[in-house]
C-alpha cells in the first residue's frame, strides 16, 4: 500500500507561542507543534498533519501500552554561526527507524518522505532551536502501535509521530567525565533479541539497575554480557576505548554490532573519522573486563569515552567493579582524543566545516 507523501502535508498553526525558558532540563520542554501521520491496515498512510503541541488519545487497551509494541529516533537541528539550521545525518536516523519498525511489525514507511516531513516541522518551530554553540533542538520520532485489542498480534492500526525539545546538556556537566558501575547481574540485551533497535523497553528495563548504580555513587551502568564479560554499553552511551592493545599498537576500539549493541551515529561517524585520520588503529572488536584491567594496571589506556547524540562525546573516568574504583585516565596532556573529536563533529554539526553528512533546514 502506498506511503503518504510530503507534497500531502496538512498545517494547522498554533494560535499562540509558548514562551521559552532560558534553563532546560533535557526532554521537559516542548514546541508549539508536532508531526502526526496515522495509519490502518484497511485505508493504509493518512495525509500527515503537523498541528499544535498536544496530549494524544489511545484506547486503553492500546497494544503499545500493554505490549510495548513501539520504537523511537533521537537526532537534533543546531543552529549554526551563518544562522542556518541543520541535520546531522539524518537519513542514517530514518534508516535505523525503519529497520526498528521492521522488527516490531509495525509498517514501512518512506524514509524521505518522513526526513521531509520532520524538516517542515523544524522550519516551522524553529524560533525554538537554541542560538547556543552548545544547545541544540532534540527531534524525537515515535512510532507506537493503536491497535485497540488485548490479542498479542501484529498491530492493525498504527501512530507515527514526531515531538521537539529544545536541549542544553544531557549530563549536569559535560566537560566532567562521568562514573560508571559495572556488574554482571543485569543484562541490557542478549543474541537475538533487540539490542539493536531503538525500542523503548531497552530503557525502561534498565532503570532498576541504573538507580542501583546511582546508590553505589556512580552516574550511569556499564552494561556488561556474556561469561567473558564484554563491555557492551554504557547507560544510553556506545563505548569507546583509546589504549595500547595487547600488541603494542595504538587503538581506538569499540564493540562490534552483533545484535546487541545500538548502531549509533555519533558511533559510526566517530569510527569514519578517526578512519580517514590514519593516525592509529581502529577497531570495532569485543572487550572484556579482564584485559581493561590488565590494560589499566599495564598503564595502556589512554582514555575511555561513550558517544551518544544526547549526550554527544562524555568521557569516562571511573568504574566501579567487583568492590574495587578503576581510574581511567582522561582529557591530560596524553590523552586529548576526546575533544579532538568533539570539535570535529560540533564544527561539522554548527556548520563551521562544510559537511555532506549535514541535511539544511
Amino acid at each position: 500500500m502506498k506511503c503518504w507523501q510530503a507534497a500531502d502535508l496538512v498545517i494547522q498553526l498554533s494560535s499562540s507561542s509558548k514562551t521559552k525558558p532560558d534553563v532546560l532540563d533535557f526532554g521537559t520542554v516542548f514546541t508549539d507543534h508536532m508531526l502526526t501521520i496515522e495509519w490502518s491496515v484497511t485505508e493504509g498512510w493518512q495525509a500527515p498533519l503537523i498541528k499544535p503541541f498536544g496530549n494524544l488519545s489511545l484506547h486503553p487497551a492500546c497494544s503499545s501500552l500493554h505490549y510495548g509494541i513501539q520504537l523511537f529516533e533521537g537526532l537534533k537541528a543546531y543552529r549554526g554561526d551563518d544562522n542556518r539550521l541543520r541535520l546531522f545525518r539524518p537519513m542514517l536516523n530514518m534508516n535505523r527507524m525503519a529497520n526498528s519498525a521492521k522488527r516490531a511489525c509495525l509498517p514501512a514507511f518512506d524514509q524521505s518522505e518522513l526526513l521531509e516531513c520532520i524538516r517542515r516541522l523544524v522550519e516551522i518551530d524553529q524560533d525554538w532551536v537554541p542560538y547556543s554553540g552548545s544547545a541544540s533542538l532534540y527531534i524525537r520520532p515515535t512510532f507506537i502501535s493503536t491497535e485497540p485489542s488485548l490479542g498479542v498480534k501484529k498491530p492493525t492500526r498504527a501512530l507515527l509521530y514526531v515531538i521537539l525539545s529544545p536541549a542544553g546538556s544531557y549530563f549536569n556537566n559535560d566537560s566532567e567525565a562521568i562514573s560508571l558501575w559495572a556488574d554482571p547481574k543485569y543484562t541490557r540485551a542478549w543474541k537475538g533479541g533487540t539490542g539493536d533497535c531503538k525500542m523503548g523497553g531497552n530503557y525502561g528495563c534498565a532503570l532498576f539497575a541504573q538507580y542501583e548504580a546511582v546508590d553505589y555513587g556512580c552516574q550511569q551502568v556499564l552494561w556488561l554480557y556474556g561469561e567473558d564479560q564484554q563491555i557492551t554499553e554504557a547507560g544510553t552511551m556506545n563505548i569507546f576505548l583509546h589504549w595500547i592493545n595487547e600488541d603494542g599498537e595504538e587503538e581506538v576500539a569499540t564493540p562490534p554490532l552483533d545484535g546487541i549493541i545500538l548502531p549509533g551515529i555519533t558511533r559510526q561517524s566517530i569510527l569514519e573519522l578517526t578512519r580517514k585520520w590514519g593516525e592509529f588503529k581502529v577497531t570495532e572488536r569485543y572487550l572484556t573486563m579482564d584485559q581493561l584491567c590488565s590494560a589499566l594496571k599495564q598503564q595502556r589506556v589512554k582514555e575511555m569515552f561513550g558517544s551518544g547524540t544526547a549526550c554527544m562525546i562524555c568521557p569516562i573516568g571511573h568504574i566501579l567493579y567487583q568492590g574495587e574504583n578503576l581510574h581511567i585516565p582522561h582529557q591530560d596532556k596524553n590523552s586529548h582524543l576526546t575533544s579532538q573529536i568533539a570539535k570535529e563533529l560540533t564544527d561539522i554539526q554548527y556548520g563551521r566545516t562544510s559537511s555532506d553528512w549535514t541535511y539544511l533546514v
